[in-house]
């Protein structure tokens, strides 16, 4: 089983239990959702989406069998994962924990290996790539990205934004 991170429970909101999550999780339509599957903290509790509203920053939820804000308080500050079979996307979306690992290239130029992809705290995320002591930092957008090959474990960026 993969777990797949899309965020982590940061408070409530009420007295009746709902829970606000900060989440940058790029298919959020198939997870937040009645009725889904979710799972909490390093131990991986399972737990299952009763309600879902969009406000704010925040996506949230409320629990199935929980109706008060004391029961939920266990899982403040934790994180929040979906099993990765669960989640229901095509074999050509990409999931950004596909991407780590991946060999990144320019054209046909190798410049490293994808260690991570983060959120920049504006709205965009960038990739961050290392070969030996160099780290290069790219905007994880469509128009910087060739393609993604996941047979082949690898990236492929777009010839003219490293020129220099």
């Amino acid at each position: 089983m993969e777990y797949v991170y899309i965020g982590k429970i940061v408070s409530t909101h009420g007295i009746k239990g709902e829970i606000k999550i900060i989440s940058d999780f790029e298919y959020k339509d198939k997870v937040f959702k009645t009725k889904a599957n979710i799972y909490i903290g390093k131990n991986h509790i399972k737990e299952v989406i009763d309600t879902y509203r969009h406000h704010k920053q925040y996506d949230m939820i409320t629990l199935e069998g929980y109706n008060n804000i004391n029961e939920v308080l266990k899982y403040m500050k934790e994180p929040v994962y979906i099993l990765k079979e669960e989640l229901n996307i095509d074999n050509n979306d990409i999931l950004i924990c596909d991407i780590i690992g991946m060999e990144a290239y320019v054209q046909d130029r190798y410049i490293g290996i994808v260690k991570d992809i983060y959120n920049t705290g504006i709205n965009y995320k960038v990739i961050e790539i290392f070969n030996k002591n160099n780290k290069t930092l790219v905007p994880y957008h469509k128009d910087f990205i060739e393609f993604v090959d996941k047979n082949n474990n690898k990236i492929v960026f777009k010839g003219g934004m490293f020129d220099a």
